[in-house]
């Protein structure tokens, strides 16, 4: 089987919070746009991208038409320290964080912002894994 694309369609409650939210603060840019339902791909990377479809509309099959809950989207920058500054930080954007800037033993320096819906964003620079994380990463080739 080939895999021409993969990305995940979040159920919102708010598509056009959703698109202010990642456009502004994470560089994204719609690829297509109506009131139901936004496509967003990330100019630099445009391998990375993100949609939102109304949580109410026909295309949701009934009984899943429910907006999405206990979702978290990873965003991994090179220096989440900055990103932090600038979202977080005094002077910053005031978005609301949900889990303070920190580093992790399994090899993540990251803080997550609570976005539109309740969706959390975690914001991630990898970092060496320490102690029993580090042998239970994948080698690679």
């Amino acid at each position: 089987m080939t895999i021409t694309g993969c990305y995940p369609v979040i159920c919102s409650t708010d598509v056009a919070a959703a698109r202010d939210f990642y456009t502004t603060h994470f560089g994204f840019e719609p690829t297509f746009e109506a009131d139901w339902y936004v496509s967003l791909r990330h100019p630099r990377t445009p391998h990375f991208e993100l949609a939102f479809v109304d949580h109410r509309h026909p295309t949701i099959p009934e009984g899943f038409r429910r907006p999405a809950a206990g979702l978290l989207v990873n965003i991994e920058v090179p220096d989440v320290d900055a990103v932090h500054q600038r979202l977080a930080g005094d002077g910053g954007a005031g978005l609301p964080v949900r889990l303070e800037l920190r580093s992790e033993a399994f090899g993540q320096r990251h803080f997550i912002v609570e976005g539109p819906g309740g969706v959390l964003v975690d914001v991630i620079t990898v970092i060496e894994p320490t102690g029993e994380f580090v042998d239970q990463y994948a080698a690679t080739s």
